[in-house]
């Protein structure tokens, strides 16, 4: 017989002893009857007979040996299996020692059932482990997405309560320091102060995470355009990052028109991100210059340092989430960061920014030039 029309004939015996290794995985499996340990297993097996029996073109085996095969449903049931298993608190790992489990029942009650292999038994036999690795993939990526969804969620959740009690702690400071400071010491409120200033850059960092989880989530960064200056903006946040470091030379260079359509609030994010990292990653004895230039069609925005260059193997990540720079948070002495903490989210956050406004972003990097960060924005971009 067949391996494919085995399997068909012995549903049942594979199916059994199938079952009775996924209600070891506990403590998920402890309150699931069995019909919901089954759940899809029928369904996958006649995936696998059924695929065992079909014409496979060479091409078609390495495709489906690279784990790049589309599903012949949508969703497949090995798609289905994985929701449930996520739904039930399966974790991956369980899941995939289920079709390890499957893997080796089938093959056990095949092997007892054929004296000696031949050629066709080895063919299906390679066959049946395709098709395993095929079911295999589609439940690893339909699990991973809903862990990954599940992810975001809760750091959309968790970020927008946290805005609450950082606003509540930062208003009563602020409000401490309105009230007067007769009755403060010198060192009460310098304390206060950093209260607001904690804040503040904690609630930066809950933005940073608001808009991670919308773009994760699929609805992306919202831009309201509105007519605005960028040169404006610019000089706007340059005066505020020299009031926040008054040792850092900043230098301004703005020509041409500058005026469009875009979101202001936005902009000054991405003027704030990108003067933050070249504070945080640029010599100190350098000045930061930025250059706004208006064309025809299109403000540029150009941010430059002097520093250590980004390595070529990082320079094409460098606007993915969660990836930083190598250089250590400075300290005052006592273990107190010297700048503002940096979760590797601003980059990817003014890439996604810009990318609202229809706009383009680069980056070059090398000992002698420096790096500098070019973006392009176009006056007015529909969407």
């Amino acid at each position: 017989m067949r391996l494919a029309a085995f399997i068909r004939v012995n549903l049942k015996p594979i199916i059994a002893e199938w079952e009775t290794f996924a209600q070891t995985l506990t403590p998920a499996a402890e309150s699931m009857s069995p019909l919901a340990l089954r759940d899809h297993i029928k369904e996958i097996l006649e995936f696998i007979a059924s695929d065992i029996e079909s014409a496979q073109t060479d091409s078609e085996q390495v495709e489906k040996s690279h784990g790049e095969k589309a599903p012949l449903t949508k969703p497949s049931a090995a798609e289905v299996h994985a929701s449930l298993r996520h739904a039930g608190g399966f974790n991956m790992n369980q899941m995939v020692s289920e079709y390890r489990a499957l893997r080796a029942s089938v093959t056990k009650l095949w092997n007892e059932q054929i004296p000696e292999g031949t050629k066709k038994d080895i063919t299906d036999l390679t066959r049946f482990n395709e098709s395993i690795d095929q079911a295999l993939t589609e439940s690893i990526g339909d699990y991973s997405k809903r862990i990954d969804h599940s992810r975001n969620l809760f750091l959309g959740i968790l970020s927008h309560d946290l805005r609450n009690p950082l606003g509540a702690a930062r208003m009563s400071a602020e409000l401490t320091l309105r009230m007067g400071t007769d009755n403060l010491t010198e060192r009460q409120t310098m304390l206060i102060s950093q209260v607001v200033e904690c804040s503040d850059r904690a609630t930066e960092i809950v933005d940073h995470l608001l808009d991670l989880t919308r773009v994760r989530l699929g609805s992306g960064i919202p831009v309201i355009k509105a007519p605005m200056d960028m040169g404006f903006v610019s000089k706007q946040l340059v005066d505020e990052m020299r009031t926040r470091y008054p040792d850092r030379t900043f230098t301004l260079k703005i020509s041409g028109n500058t005026k469009g359509e875009w979101d202001k609030p936005r902009i000054g994010q991405v003027f704030s991100n990108l003067l933050g990292n070249a504070v945080q990653y640029g010599f100190k004895d350098s000045p930061i210059n930025v250059t706004i230039e208006g064309e025809a069609d299109t403000v540029v925005l150009s941010v430059h340092n002097e520093g250590v260059p980004i390595p070529p193997d990082a320079i094409g990540r460098i606007f993915e989430s969660l990836i930083r720079g190598e250089k250590e948070i400075e300290t005052d002495g006592d273990d107190t960061p010297s700048g503002s903490i940096n979760l590797g989210l601003g980059l990817y956050i003014t890439k996604e920014i810009v990318a609202a406004h229809g706009g383009m972003i680069g980056v070059t990097s090398s000992e002698k030039e420096g790096t500098i960060f070019n973006l392009r924005f176009p006056r007015v971009y529909s969407g």
